[in-house]
């Protein structure tokens, strides 16, 4: 399978309150979501699966499916950790977007608990890519194509 590079944006959404014209609206205070969101920018559906840690330790979640040239949330709310682990699969013209941080994994919806000893536990071992939130509340994943600028498969 081919190793896809991704692109990582940041995505700092500003203030707690969004003013907009007219008196009704200006008096309208919205939040601004903190959420992990990944960006399919490819041509191809892919399958996506994470892994984070949390107060209660590590979980790997999976699969989210996302069409060509839109984008999930992934995680909702404030993150919980700086680094977040993403694995991906193109579901049409094959090949992922894999690193060397092993985590569990199943073919089917998932979430587990723990990334010790997957193939002893009945799961498979697979390789994720770290993400670097930097800290920040709100953050966007891009995954591109290699037609895109992204890079070449090995």
């Amino acid at each position: 399978m081919a190793v896809r590079r991704i692109e990582v944006a940041f995505n700092r959404r500003y203030g707690a309150a969004v003013a907009l014209a007219g008196a009704f609206l200006a008096a309208t205070t919205l939040k601004a979501a903190a959420d992990l969101k990944l960006c399919n920018t490819t041509a191809s559906r892919i399958g996506v699966a994470i892994g984070y840690q949390d107060a209660t330790g590590w979980t790997t979640e999976g699969w989210w499916n996302i069409a060509a040239r839109t984008c999930e949330t992934l995680y909702r709310g404030t993150l919980s950790s700086r680094f977040y682990y993403v694995h991906a699969i193109d579901y049409d013209r094959g090949g992922e977007w894999a690193g060397k941080s092993a985590m569990c994994t199943v073919d089917k919806v998932f979430t587990i608990r723990g990334v010790q000893d997957c193939l002893q536990r009945g799961f498979k071992s697979t390789g994720f890519f770290e993400v670097d939130t930097q800290e920040a509340k709100d953050w966007t994943i891009r995954l591109t194509d290699p037609s895109e600028g992204g890079a070449k498969p090995k």
